[in-house]
């Protein structure tokens, strides 16, 4: 299938034309987990559209630490990438790959521009910006109003949500750097989950299916 016809299945409510210029101006960039699509401070070149896969959207603090924003999946773009873009100012979010990912590369002068020529693509940065904004609600009041606990749970359910996982291939410390938070306490809740049998942990290895079952069947 080309590149054309990928975006016109994932992408079904944009008009032919606009397609047409998509695949005209875009590159295909493929993505293993982990690698980055977009690091804080770069100047941002590019507008992502992603085609197939997940990406992690997270905001770096001083220390290292990381405060995970949202989730990109299939047929979304990041509203925040677009402000940057029509702003020409450097990207102050990270976007790394969650999973195997393929992304469109969309140059920066174009997204503004078919604002005003396309109506597909003006509901389309509407309707994101708009979810954007309600899941960045949804994480200043889990900062604010939830307890550590309850923050961890909600890490889980998220990746479930936007990758259907149930399993976590990584280390406490990564957890911790994305609750902004220290990986004894993260080590110490999990503890606490496995001895209410809700996740199992292992070395590098985090099965959160249980949790998962009791928080969708409730």
């Amino acid at each position: 299938m080309d590149n054309f016809e990928v975006i016109r299945k994932t992408f079904p409510f944009l008009e032919k034309g606009l397609v047409e210029e998509i695949d005209r101006v875009s590159s295909l960039h493929s993505l293993k987990p982990e690698q980055s699509m977009l690091g804080e401070g770069d100047y941002i070149k590019s507008f992502p559209m992603i085609l197939t896969g997940c990406l992690r959207v997270v905001r770096l603090a001083e220390d290292g630490n990381e405060l995970l924003l949202y989730y990109l999946n299939q047929g979304e773009i990041c509203a925040m990438a677009l402000t940057c873009c029509m702003g020409l100012q450097k990207s102050n979010i990270k976007m790394t790959a969650e999973e195997d990912s393929l992304v469109l590369a969309i140059p920066v002068d174009y997204p503004e521009k078919w604002m005003s020529d396309y109506r597909s693509w003006k509901e389309f940065m509407m309707y994101s910006y708009r979810k954007r904004f309600d899941e960045l609600i949804d994480t200043i009041d889990a900062i604010a109003f939830m307890k550590l606990d309850e923050r961890l749970i909600r890490y889980f359910e998220e990746r479930f949500r936007s990758t259907g996982k149930t399993v976590f291939a990584g280390t406490h410390h990564e957890i911790a750097l994305q609750l902004n938070t220290s990986r004894e306490v993260v080590t110490r809740l999990l503890r606490n989950l496995e001895r209410n049998n809700l996740v199992i942990t292992g070395r590098n290895f985090i099965d959160y299916s249980a949790l998962v079952k009791k928080s969708f069947s409730m």
